[in-house]
Formats: C-alpha cells, sequence, structure tokens
C-alpha cells in the first residue's frame, strides 16, 4: 500500500502542461499585387472603422516587408470617397488602449521551470466628375505621401481592369469576375498605388495610414477581394461607435473574436477622429485561413449588450507559503502521514504487555 502511494505521488509530480502558440497575421487585402520579379508580404493590416448611419470612415495602415519598390491594391466602396493621409499617431494610441491586462495565477504542481525541473518560460497569452457614358470615369487623383490615388467609377469590370493597367495599377487577372458585384451595385472604387518618392527604397516597414471616407447606408467593410489571396489572411479592426459591435456574419472565414470593448473617452490622434466625444470601442481580429471561401464583404451590427471585455495575460507563479512550495508541504504530510500509519502499529505489536502486583494483564477487556 506504501509503494503505491508514493508511485502515485511521484507520477503526479511528473504531470507537464503544453505550451500555447501565438497566430501569426496576414494581410486581409486580397488584392495587393506588387511589380513583376519582386515579393511583398503585408505583416499586418489594421483598420480603424466608423458607421453614423449615413457615412462611414476607414483608416487604414499596412505594415511590409519584401523587396517591392511598387506595388498597387484597389479598394471598392458603395459611395463616393474622399481620401486624406490619417494620422499616425492613431494605431500606437489604440494598441495602447486595448493592451491585454496582466494578472499573475498560481499553480500547484511544479513545472519545468521549478524545482526539481530546470526549464521554461511563463507568460502566455491565454482592417473630377467622370465623362458620361464612359466605362471609366476618373473621380479624382492626387498623391499623397507614398500613394499615388485615383478615385474611379466603373460600367464594366474588364474595362476597369484594363484602365487600371494602363495606369501604373498592375492588377491580376482574376480581378474582372470579382469586380462584377460592385459594378453591379454601382460601387465606385479607390485605386491605390505604392510607390515611394525614393526611387530606390523598397516599401518596408509601416506605411502611412490613409483615411477614407464615403456615404453608407450600411455598415459594411468591403473584403470581397480578399478572396483572390494566395495564402491565409486575417483582418484587425478597431470598431468605433455608440455600442459595443460585432459582425453579422463570418462570411467564409473563422469565428471572430473580440479582444477589446469598451466604452473609451478619447484624446489624441483618436480624438482628433472622434471629435472627443465617448465612444464606444471594440476591437475584432478575425481569420480566414481559405480565402477563396469568402463570399461577401463583412457587414457590422451593434451586439445586443454593450458587455466590456479586456484579454488577460497570464503570469504563472508556483503557489507557496512562506516562501516553501505547497506542493512539497504536501507531499511532505502526505509521506509523513503514510510513514505513521506504518510504524505505530508495528510499535504498538512490540510494547510489553501491562499487569498488576498478580500478574494479571491489565489489557484485558473490562481492565483499567
Amino acid at each position: 500500500m506504501k509503494r503505491r502511494v508514493l508511485s502515485l505521488l511521484f507520477a503526479l509530480l511528473a504531470t507537464q502542461l503544453g505550451s500555447l502558440i501565438s497566430p501569426a497575421y496576414a494581410c486581409g487585402c486580397g488584392a495587393m499585387i506588387p511589380e513583376e520579379a519582386y515579393r511583398i508580404g503585408v505583416d499586418r493590416e489594421s483598420s480603424v472603422v466608423r458607421w453614423d448611419g449615413r457615412s462611414e470612415e476607414i483608416v487604414m495602415r499596412f505594415t511590409v516587408g519584401g523587396d517591392a519598390r511598387r506595388a498597387a491594391w484597389i479598394m471598392p466602396v458603395p459611395g463616393r470617397a474622399t481620401v486624406e493621409l490619417g494620422n499616425p499617431a492613431l494605431f500606437p494610441q489604440l494598441t495602447e488602449l486595448t493592451r491585454p491586462e496582466r494578472k499573475t495565477r498560481t499553480y500547484f504542481w511544479p513545472r519545468d521551470r521549478d524545482w526539481p525541473f530546470s526549464s521554461g518560460s511563463g507568460d502566455r497569452e491565454v482592417g473630377a466628375a467622370p465623362g458620361a457614358g464612359a466605362p471609366v470615369g476618373v473621380v479624382g487623383r492626387e498623391r499623397l505621401g507614398d500613394f499615388d490615388v485615383a478615385r474611379l467609377t466603373a460600367t464594366d469590370p474588364e474595362a476597369l481592369r484594363t484602365w487600371l493597367e494602363a495606369n501604373g495599377f498592375k492588377m491580376p487577372d482574376r480581378l474582372a469576375p470579382e469586380l462584377k458585384p460592385y459594378v453591379e451595385q454601382k460601387w465606385e472604387y479607390v485605386a491605390v498605388r505604392l510607390a515611394p518618392r525614393e526611387q530606390d527604397r523598397s516599401l518596408r516597414g509601416e506605411l502611412d495610414p490613409l483615411r477614407i471616407r464615403f456615404d453608407s447606408a450600411r455598415f459594411v467593410y468591403p473584403m470581397r477581394l480578399s478572396r483572390l489571396a494566395r495564402t491565409p489572411q486575417s483582418l484587425g479592426l478597431y470598431v468605433l461607435g455608440d455600442h459595443r459591435t460585432e459582425p453579422a456574419s463570418a462570411i467564409g472565414g473563422a469565428a471572430p473574436e473580440v479582444t477589446f470593448a469598451g466604452k473609451i473617452t478619447p484624446d489624441g490622434a483618436l480624438g482628433e477622429l472622434t471629435g472627443g466625444k465617448p465612444v464606444f470601442l471594440t476591437a475584432i481580429d478575425q481569420g480566414f485561413p481559405d480565402p477563396s471561401r469568402i463570399d461577401g464583404d463583412l457587414e457590422l451590427r451593434a451586439t445586443a449588450r454593450d458587455t466590456p471585455f479586456r484579454r488577460a495575460v497570464y503570469h504563472d507563479e508556483l503557489l507557496t507559503a512562506g516562501g516553501v512550495p505547497v506542493w512539497l508541504l504536501t507531499v511532505g504530510g502526505v509521506v509523513a502521514a503514510v510513514a505513521a500509519g506504518t510504524v505505530l502499529p508495528a510499535v504498538r505489536r512490540r510494547r510489553p504487555a501491562r499487569s498488576d502486583d498478580r500478574g494479571i494483564p491489565l489489557d484485558l477487556p473490562g481492565r483499567g
């Protein structure tokens, strides 16, 4: 029995927990194409979106790598758009506001970094008026920092693709069929060519954010063109509004994950965007493992309740009492109890029998 108890204790001591793996981010824009013979990788696409019931505003920022010096992408919008450079301080401010809360939690059994083990880690973490009748109309074209921006209308998806390529916006051959639903709905387009002013400079690091405004009768984030992507995609949205917000459907991606939700009173760059008024901020991440399954644009809606939420990053610590691991005190107590249960009966069996002056045993029943 004693051996079985000790074997169980040591089996429990050997139990270890596996580590969590953090997901990598990719671009949520499937229509970003570099110049030929070069490559571009979008490490992260972040967007701030807000809608007042009539008009929508999107501030987008890309973090890119690779050796491409030119690239282009196109964004369909449901109404006439204006485009300008956004405030670069906006996204660092949002990152700080939505930073996970750091908490400490204790565990009982030792892990690989604790005695009698040796190594391991502790922290884990549980997006000019056009000519009449023309297939493609140029609403406006301007240079904004490293961006060449064209605002367009189109009545023919193939003519739109031809215009883009003729004007330095290299686009994939598969673009025209994907543009057809937008042409049929009479959407307009913001075509962006990333072209640094320094001719030999590659597109690397964080690009300047673009601020796009357009009229819209519904709260929508254009996503359909991400079907063109050939690798898994992810989208990160900061949604500003009167209430907590959620996607109306997954549109062919993984289940959206809320990473922050709460009422804020913005200042700085965020205050410039909201006019300094209190707003509800919802941060949403969504992955698209198979972009070809994307079946529409991402529509957003208010949730039934404005439940606040903040992620937590836990720092795990071994449970101790007075600086001594509790597991060691517990094991020591159990071992002592097992030993006592084995030794004391043997001592009692070896103890000499007591008797009175006449030699009669005192331990007989009825004798005191």
